[in-house]
């Protein structure tokens, strides 16, 4: 490989309300000097972050260094909406629909898995309940058309054994407040993370076994006299093999050019309030239909906030404007109001956008791209889980720890190419306006 100039850095949206209530425990620290490393890690988001704590653990004493672009938590790590999903969770299909049996079991068995893992890290590192519960999660319906695909879906988890229960109208306003939905499906192996204050923990934690580096983008990455040298604005890092943790921006890097999707999803958080019709404390809700809204209700020391996120975007750019989360942050407030009218007085306090990364069939962007180059990357929309076993995976395959699970993760083909743009971006937002158009009121 030549020298490669990176030439596109990420670009952020927005504040996450997540970031904004979060606080970080520990100085920010960034690359100023040349370092020679065991390994590098580019990218301190959940893949970043999990490959290098799996490291620590297969390679004791090696020096891990880890780089990031902007600042911890407040790239896409923190801009999600919170959940790791352990059951088939396909937002690109219309519903949340499984595949054979074969692959469901498979798929399933891998997001216990990494979120076992994550379970770990809660525990080792000391994260609170209000950064890692295990609570579960509820897909609500709002429409007749929600509550037929939660029935589907119900169907399909009892097909392969899976525990859920079916919640009505009076369960889902007990739990909410609100009498805008019909019912609702409950699964048990769910968490809800507070996912800024997840990714903090985290790399605080790691502090005594890598070193972390923010505000130090790469800029040129090379492979001179056998080994590979990531350059940054104030210094450089030499090591014998590098893992991509960068998820979409791996095309930025020179792999899976046009072959990746940028997606933008979108939330807002209001402003912090008491004694208002919203139910329990806590709850979480995915739409029955994946175009819908996503709510979630916290409350810390006897406030409570609302998190909204609805609408997608493809933006092959990387990077949405002001105007448009604008306009979008307006739509959410029309959904919000029409679930919570006691709401109408409490105004959005944090407004964002944040990113997916999608392939056309479905899978990831990984394995040994170049010799010593790893590409942890794109996890079609469930990131807080996919990110982290493909982090955990790209290190098992760069240190020859074989498993089944590996093998299993491994054995994929890979994405495959788009339409040339503007085609795609045309064709894969005209698909998402529809599917939006078809959710309706779930939206």
């Amino acid at each position: 490989m030549k020298d490669l100039v990176v030439k596109r850095l990420p670009a952020e949206s927005g504040t996450s309300g997540w970031e904004a209530i979060s606080r970080r425990s520990f100085p920010v620290r960034t690359l100023d000097g040349d370092v020679s490393a065991d390994w590098l890690i580019i990218g301190a988001g959940f893949a970043g972050l999990s490959a290098a704590r799996r490291l620590s653990q297969l390679r004791l004493g090696d020096k891990i260094v880890v780089l990031d672009a902007g600042e911890i938590a407040k790239g896409t790590a923190g801009r999600n909406s919170g959940y790791m999903i352990d059951v088939p969770h396909n937002l690109s299909s219309g519903e949340y629909s499984l595949a054979s049996e074969t692959a469901a079991r498979t798929e399933i068995a891998q997001n216990r898995f990494a979120i076992a893992f994550a379970a770990d890290v809660a525990a080792e590192y000391g994260m609170s309940a209000r950064t890692f519960d295990p609570s579960g999660k509820i897909n609500a319906a709002a429409t007749e058309r929600g509550i037929k695909l939660n029935a589907s879906y119900g169907h399909s988890l009892a097909g392969i054994g899976e525990q859920h229960r079916f919640l009505d109208a009076d369960e889902m306003r007990e739990i909410t407040g609100s009498s805008y939905y019909l019912g609702g499906l409950y699964t048990p192996g769910a968490v809800l993370i507070q996912p800024a204050d997840y990714i903090r923990g985290f790399a605080a934690g790691l502090a005594s076994k890598a070193d972390i580096f923010e505000h130090s983008p790469v800029l040129r990455l090379g492979r001179p006299g056998g080994a590979w040298r990531a350059e940054s604005r104030r210094g450089s890092v030499t090591a014998p093999k590098v893992i991509l943790g960068v998820n979409g921006h791996i095309e930025d890097f020179g792999h899976f050019r046009g072959r990746l999707m940028h997606i933008f999803t979108y939330a807002s958080m209001t402003a912090p309030f008491t004694s208002r019709s919203t139910g329990k404390d806590r709850w979480a809700l995915l739409p029955a239909d994946p175009m819908g809204a996503t709510v979630r209700k916290i409350t810390t020391d006897g406030t409570s906030r609302i998190v909204i996120r609805t609408r997608f975007t493809y933006d092959w750019t990387v990077q949405v404007s002001e105007k448009r989360l604008a306009g979008i942050a307006a739509e959410q407030r029309t959904s919000l109001e029409a679930r919570f009218p006691d709401l109408k007085d409490v105004p959005f306090e944090h407004v964002w956008a944040g990113r997916l990364c999608l392939s056309r069939n479905h899978v990831p962007a990984f394995g040994e791209i170049e010799e010593g180059l790893y590409s942890a990357c794109c996890e079609n929309g469930l990131g807080t889980v996919k990110s982290t076993l493909a982090g955990i995976m790209a290190a098992d395959l760069a240190t020859g720890t074989r498993s089944d699970m590996l093998d299993k993760f491994s054995d994929q083909p890979e994405p495959k190419r788009l339409p040339p743009e503007p085609l795609a971006w045309l064709g894969v937002n005209t698909v998402i306006r529809l599917q939006e158009l078809r959710a309706g009121r779930e939206g």
